[in-house]
């Protein structure tokens, strides 16, 4: 039996629930990218940006003040990166989805990068609370010659708990165009009940699921052996579990299942870029193996030195 919710906002009331936007635009000049346009309604914000790697990057951290969302909220974000911009946007704190009591919650976000413009898109995960009913769309619109590279990691039950995602409903629409054409669109729907929670062709029992997603350059015979020494690297220091890896090259991908069948992770090689998969029971290993990726990437592929940002380390 699932333990009871933290107390939160009723979100029976619409005159409580909130109606949130964020618009950003990004734009590079004399060799320094400028937050030059923000407009924020509560209870989306952005803090003041920074440089830790000099001029060229700008590093924002998007903050949700009301510390969780509940049914029948409504929050909006578009971003926009001129040409040649380059931006790292992060989140001050774990995205919290209350239960609710029949309101659903929305999010869209949608980010438009012009040519010769990265963004690199890494939230911190979102926690979907038992008895939640919440939908995400992103949408990204890139240019012939953008960079996007991004994740995003969903744990369903406040597992410390022993709380399981058993009631509600959780949708997740993710898509990338690029000149009107789509290069990749993911849509997952996960109905909370114990089946699908156990289920192999639902959670499995695993309630972290994670996808990491690069859309630039190719990636490199080279580059791809530097991942499969990295994945084996990671596992030999006991970061990942005991699955077995496969790179697929191409439109082909293999998988890596755990012990028993439980854990299930993977890469595959897409024309455009490299997706990444995880489904098991651990937020740090998750992080841990798609920041040695990102790291990886950012190094081959958009020549940027190691750094994580700084509020991940509070």
């Amino acid at each position: 039996m699932p333990h009871a919710p933290c107390p939160m906002p009723n979100p029976q009331s619409p005159s409580k629930t909130w109606h949130g936007k964020l618009n950003l635009i990004y734009n590079h000049s004399q060799n320094k990218t400028k937050l030059i346009q923000t407009k924020n309604q509560a209870p989306l914000k952005i803090q003041r940006p920074f440089y830790p790697e000099g001029k060229s990057i700008c590093h924002s951290v998007i903050l949700h003040t009301a510390g969780g969302i509940v049914g029948g909220d409504r929050l909006s974000s578009t971003i926009h990166l001129q040409p040649q911009a380059k931006a790292l946007i992060t989140t001050a704190a774990a995205n919290k989805i209350y239960r609710s009591n029949g309101l659903q919650a929305r999010q869209n976000i949608e980010i438009k990068i012009d040519n010769n413009a990265c963004l690199e898109w890494l939230p911190q995960e979102t926690i979907v609370f038992n008895s939640a009913n919440y939908r995400q769309d992103i949408r990204i619109i890139l240019a012939t010659e953008a960079n996007f590279i991004g994740w995003e990691i969903t744990r369903f039950g406040r597992t410390a708990r022993k709380e399981k995602f058993v009631q509600g409903e959780w949708r997740s629409h993710f898509e990338i165009w690029r000149n009107n054409k789509p290069l990749w669109i993911d849509r997952q729907y996960l109905p909370g009940s114990e089946e699908i929670f156990a289920s192999p062709h639902g959670l499995a029992g695993k309630p972290i699921v994670g996808t990491l997603i690069y859309i630039g350059k190719p990636p490199s015979s080279e580059i791809i052996q530097q991942l499969r020494t990295l994945w084996e690297e990671t596992r030999g220091e006991g970061g990942i579990g005991h699955g077995a890896l496969g790179i697929g090259h191409g439109d082909k991908e293999t998988r890596g299942q755990g012990d028993k069948g439980t854990s299930c992770y993977g890469m595959t090689r897409l024309e455009n870029g490299l997706l990444c998969r995880y489904r098991s029971d651990s937020t740090s290993e998750v992080r841990n193996w798609f920041i040695k990726v990102w790291q990886l990437l950012r190094i081959s592929l958009l020549n940027r030195d190691r750094c994580l940002p700084r509020v991940w380390m509070l």
